[in-house]
């Protein structure tokens, strides 16, 4: 596992040393390494074909069972992703993509709090979208839903080329096959106007919830697949900066996030561990004449982008979301139990 660092620590081995498994955000426990050592079972290929070819149905199912009442509207996006609001001042209207969009959660708070907001939304669920356009605060002047499968429907039908400032991608990218993971992020690239950029949020490796995973569930390395058939994969940071930079952006920022999702009812505490990022498209590199010409036109206006802010600090417990399972603010919490 080329993500992991590894330290030795005095135990009860021969050698009076003990291999410790982890990175900087989490060592694991000789227990927890014990365990994945033991889980090396794969899913059938049959069976991983089904999962693959069943994703979309999988996710309209999780609508259909949980509609809009899983998730809770994430009113502190603002707070981790400070670019996403304007000052005062800024009367231009900013251009904003949310991949995943779910029923919203994410999108409507940031409406009703910034009016110079413009969103495109989509989702692999065509249920979700549903939900989204039913939605009470949904206004066609400023908002685009759409359903769309990031791997295979270019997004430049619905959203265009070399416009939008800043794409979410909260906890989506996990959700989609590693071997098509690529494709969606240059997807996304050619639909982000330069100087954009990707606002990231997903699994960490060793997160709680991968260290929770029955055996029968591993698809591959870092990726396993839920009861409801469902999938997540857990990355690394030199996972994630290999495919960002692959794809054409460039780091800004690439952390690892600790936290501890606390339920008051059942009294327990659990360690998260999730990657954060800011990936931006860098402006007029090296590309081909039609891709140049697109560029040229689409920054004539001189509209300002949003990526010139910074990330907030979300290492310090104070800075981090409310942490409670049943009332969890990402979909961290999907299935955790």
């Amino acid at each position: 596992m080329a993500a992991e660092n590894f330290t030795k620590s005095d135990g009860d081995s021969q050698s009076g040393l003990e291999l410790m498994i982890g990175h900087q955000a989490r060592t694991l426990t000789p227990e927890e390494t014990a365990k994945l050592d033991k889980d090396q079972t794969l899913v059938s290929e049959f069976k991983q074909r089904k999962f693959e070819l069943d994703a979309q149905k999988n996710w309209d199912l999780f609508y259909k069972r949980n509609t809009t009442k899983f998730f809770k509207d994430r009113h502190w996006t603002k707070r981790e992703f400070s670019e996403l609001i304007s000052e005062k001042q800024d009367y231009c209207v900013k251009t904003v993509l949310e991949v995943g969009c779910g029923v919203g959660n994410f999108i409507f708070p940031l409406l009703e709090e910034d009016k110079n907001l413009y969103f495109h939304a989509c989702d692999f669920s065509k249920r979700a979208v549903e939900f989204v356009k039913s939605h009470p605060q949904y206004d066609a002047a400023r908002c685009n839903a759409f359903q769309c499968d990031l791997t295979a429907d270019d997004l430049r039908d619905n959203v265009p080329p070399d416009t939008v400032d800043a794409v979410s991608m909260i906890f989506v990218l996990s959700a989609i096959h590693p071997d098509k993971m690529l494709a969606a992020l240059h997807n996304v690239f050619q639909v982000t106007r330069p100087g954009g950029c990707i606002l990231f949020r997903d699994y960490g490796l060793y997160d709680y919830a991968m260290l929770r995973f029955a055996p029968g569930h591993k698809l591959s390395d870092h990726f396993y697949v839920r009861q409801d058939g469902t999938r997540a994969y857990y990355f690394s940071l030199e996972k994630l900066e290999g495919m960002m930079t692959s794809a054409g952006f460039t780091v800004s920022r690439n952390e690892y996030v600790k936290r501890e999702t606390v339920n008051k009812k059942e009294g327990i505490c659990v360690p998260r561990i999730f990657v954060q990022g800011k990936f931006v498209k860098p402006i007029a590199t090296s590309v081909d004449t039609d891709k140049q010409s697109l560029i040229t036109s689409t920054n004539s206006d001189n509209t300002p982008t949003l990526c010139e802010a910074t990330f907030t600090s979300t290492n310090s417990q104070d800075t981090l979301p409310d942490c409670d399972i049943s009332d969890s603010s990402d979909k961290s919490s999907e299935h955790i139990t």
